[in-house]
């Protein structure tokens, strides 16, 4: 399903014209090496351009260019009109000098299958470009530079090693090499006439009878894949191996299929937006999660983002408030409220989830689902978490953050529990056991519940009931029909808390809260006795204590004549929603 879908993905891409041609890859160039019509090295000139982050900050970025398909090899193989430093001059740098010498002869290797390569393929071809380059070729000696110490290399410095070079003339810089009309109509003939004997097969994505592809290209971008790419299909033992096929003819995926879906992949891996940011791309700790709507319109893309994962963008600022003011009132069309904005309820929506191993990509998860039933999932999502009248949407990252120590650097979040979570959220399955779990426990430990433990805890009990057909018991605030012993025994630690901080104010150091939440949250009847006692000494120091009082029998009076002995997880949950609401109502 992932590679027809991400097929389908590049023919709409080709339509728009955001893929590259067949036969060609983009490549990101630093620098420009000017040549004389001798061959001779006239200048290296910066062909970086200059570009403004999303912090205001001017910073120097490579310019890409489209050249001849680059090898994706691990092994010495040189391309046609190179551009890796090693390939073309012969040398490394190493502290500060030049120099032709390595353990490996990785650079004289390199060097001599450039040559070879590059006089191979200009063989019949004359252009003032091409013959300077010819001649570059044929006289560069990487010996005699190391030993001169070539003053054009030597001046990158640190650069020279991770830059990538294009070739120009040097009375003409516009007259680049691989934008040389007669080196391209020679590359797409040789690209052409390349596997003259291929092995034809019924293709498992188009159905029709085409060549196999032998080896598929590379994926880059993936969290923790290797920086030259990672394949996602690939055979490397011999026990992977059918009916004679070896290699990637098992798969039985055509050249035209497996271009067009490693091209998608990469396009989607590869875009950014105006802040530098990965536009369809999000990372969930070791896994990255890929997205795309199978439509030309990025609103769609947009939306999802702003939902999901808090990152609203100003054209949809009225459309974002408009449909969760209705999601809370509990009113939403998805559907109406989408064609209302001229998009498509049924448009298809893909999300996968991508992790390399020791030797390929391995995927996760991958969710077909048309946009409306997503944002179904996501605005249910929403109105789980709803807590409180000012209630604003959560992003992930914002309850991944409470799910860790406030105090620690290094605490981390298990990634299959927010993989999980992202998961529920999709399928509007149950929220995992562990996220109400941790939440808890972070509560407990850090003896603090703000507005996002909270939501989050409300969310996962609440779901759990519905799941079961039970009436959800928590509100959005403050329920003072809500009998649940454990949800009153929080009310009443609420109370007996603002009590204390009423007669002494910001000056104890240590509160009942900090002393007793915990275990309050967990054997209620052993706690509780003593906390009224301290509250009675308490309002003895009040001049308005009547009140107070009133709130405590009222809490008082629905708990079934003694404090429950010990409270579950859940009920546990319960006692800290109670708590919660009990004290943001003090605030109203």
């Amino acid at each position: 399903m992932l590679i027809k879908a991400l097929c389908e993905y590049y023919d709409m891409l080709a339509e728009k014209g955001d893929v590259l041609p067949e036969g060609y890859s983009e490549v990101e160039i630093n620098y420009l090496i000017s040549l004389t019509k001798d061959g001779v090295i006239d200048d290296i000139i910066d062909y970086q351009e200059e570009i403004i982050d999303a912090k205001n900050k001017s910073k120097k970025v490579p310019k890409k260019e489209i050249f001849p398909l680059r090898s994706e090899k691990s092994a010495i193989e040189s391309n046609v009109i190179e551009h890796r430093p090693i390939y073309i001059f012969g040398l490394n740098l190493e502290k500060d000098k030049l120099t032709t010498e390595d353990k490996s002869n990785k650079a004289k290797k390199s060097h001599e299958a450039f040559v070879k390569k590059q006089l191979e393929f200009l063989e019949g071809l004359n252009t003032p470009i091409v013959n300077a380059f010819r001649l570059f070729v044929e006289n560069w000696n990487p010996q005699k530079e190391a030993e001169a110490q070539n003053k054009f290399l030597l001046n990158l410095g640190k650069k020279y090693a991770v830059s990538k070079f294009a070739f120009c003339l040097n009375t003409d810089s516009a007259a680049l090499l691989h934008k040389d009309e007669k080196v391209k109509e020679k590359w797409e003939i040789f690209y052409a006439t390349q596997n003259l004997q291929p092995v034809l097969a019924q293709c498992a994505i188009s159905g029709e009878k085409e060549e196999i592809a032998r080896l598929h290209n590379k994926i880059k971008g993936i969290a923790g894949g290797q920086s030259s790419g990672t394949s996602l299909i690939s055979y490397n033992n011999s026990s992977e191996e059918s009916y004679g096929n070896t290699q990637s003819y098992n798969s039985n995926i055509s050249q035209t299929a497996m271009k067009k879906y490693t091209e998608a992949l990469n396009y989607l891996l590869s875009v950014k937006d105006v802040n530098g940011n990965r536009k369809y791309v999000k990372l969930f700790d070791d896994t990255t999660v890929i997205y795309w709507a199978m439509d030309k319109n990025e609103k769609y893309t947009d939306l999802f983002d702003a939902i999901f994962f808090g990152d609203e963008k100003e054209n949809l600022r009225q459309l974002l408030d408009n449909l969760l003011s209705k999601v809370q009132q509990g009113n939403l069309n998805i559907e109406q409220a989408l064609s209302a904005e001229k998009l498509n309820p049924k448009v298809d929506f893909y999300l996968v989830g991508i992790k390399p191993n020791s030797s390929r990509l391995a995927l996760k998860f991958i969710y077909h689902q048309n946009f409306s039933e997503l944002l179904k999932g996501a605005f249910m999502h929403q109105k789980d978490l709803q807590i409180g009248k000012n209630y604003k949407p959560l992003a992930f990252w914002q309850i991944k953050k409470e799910l860790l120590s406030p105090k620690s650097s290094n605490d981390q979040v298990n990634p299959a529990l927010m993989a999980k979570l992202f998961e529920s959220v999709l399928t509007e399955a149950n929220y995992p056991q562990a996220l109400l779990e941790t939440m808890i426990r972070r509560c407990k430990i850090d003896k603090e519940i703000g507005s996002i433990r909270a939501s989050t805890i409300k969310a996962c009990i609440n779901r759990a009931d519905r799941k079961k057909g039970k009436k959800e018991e928590l509100t959005v605030s403050l329920d003072k029909n809500n009998l649940n012993q454990a949800y009153l025994c929080g009310r009443l630690f609420a109370v007996l808390e603002k009590i204390q901080r009423s007669v002494y104010g910001d000056s104890l150091n240590r509160t009942i809260k900090d002393a007793y939440f915990s275990s309050a949250a967990t054997t209620p009847a052993i706690i509780f006795p003593k906390l009224l006692k301290l509250a009675e000494y308490h309002l003895q120091k009040l001049n308005y204590s009547v009140n107070y009082r009133k709130q405590m029998q009222e809490i008082i009076s629905g708990l079934s004549g003694e404090f429950p002995k010990n409270l579950s997880l859940t009920e546990q949950g319960k006692f800290m929603i109670g708590y919660y609401h009990q004290y943001e109502s003090f605030f109203e």
